[in-house]
């Protein structure tokens, strides 16, 4: 007899999870980062090498590791591991999801698109973390072409935010702190092996800032998915 699963509360944990843009300042308990760790250290990865390596700031180390950060950028001592640019999204849908983003950001705290020093100062507070009090790089290690490793440093962190979420926390992955891997691994003693792919800022959003107010949306499945011989599932429901 046919049967319909019920969706779990993992279901509503994914759908309300959302990058973070402004944190409350007060610190979490230890029980609470361990516990998130914990349930990021779950996370499948191939041939169980569990190729991620951690560093959590908070405190003194994360005010002047923040220092160093907006040292580095002002001196344009970029030094990133992966690199990034918008030029190679191309053109068609991913660029165009790209700046639909960035508009949609920069609207919700009422910065004009022309307004290119307030657009950067915005930018800058990457590098504070968004005031959150923790904040977790995560690195990787050379292996090949980094591909596999890299995928399985996005389950971890994707464990990490989603318990994150759980605890009624908030959290952003942030490609632009891997922009600076060289200041990142001199101030954290890290092996000029390990390679940064990005960070984690952590805490409770301030859910009366404007940045905590939009959630970007996603395309349909039709969009994304092509299923064989897998009739009924992009019905409407």
């Amino acid at each position: 007899m046919p049967t319909t699963a019920t969706p779990s509360p993992i279901s509503d944990i994914v759908r309300s999870r959302y990058s973070v843009r402004k944190f409350l300042p007060t610190p979490l308990p230890p029980s609470d980062i361990r516990g998130v760790l914990e349930d990021a250290q779950a996370a499948p990865s191939n041939c169980n090498t569990q190729p991620w390596t951690v560093h959590v700031v908070s405190g003194a180390a994360r005010d002047a590791l923040s220092k160093e950060l907006l040292k580095a950028d002002e001196e344009e001592r970029f030094s990133p591991d992966f690199s990034f640019s918008y030029a190679d999204f191309g053109e068609g849908a991913y660029i165009d999801r790209a700046q639909d983003h960035a508009a949609t950001l920069y609207q919700s705290v009422g910065i004009p698109r022309s307004d290119r020093s307030a657009r950067y100062a915005h930018a800058r507070e990457n590098l504070e973390f968004f005031g959150a009090p923790h904040a977790a790089f995560l690195f990787m290690p050379a292996f090949g072409d980094g591909v596999r490793a890299a995928g399985d440093i996005g389950m971890y962190a994707q464990n990490f935010l989603l318990s994150l979420t759980a605890r009624g926390l908030g959290g952003i992955p942030q490609t632009m702190l891997g922009q600076y891997a060289d200041t990142v691994r001199e101030f954290l003693e890290v092996p000029k092996e390990l390679r940064l792919l990005f960070g984690i800022s952590f805490r409770t959003a301030d859910v009366t800032a404007p940045v905590n107010s939009f959630h970007m949306g996603r395309v349909q499945l039709e969009q994304s998915v092509v299923l064989h011989d897998t009739p009924g599932v992009l019905d409407e429901q």
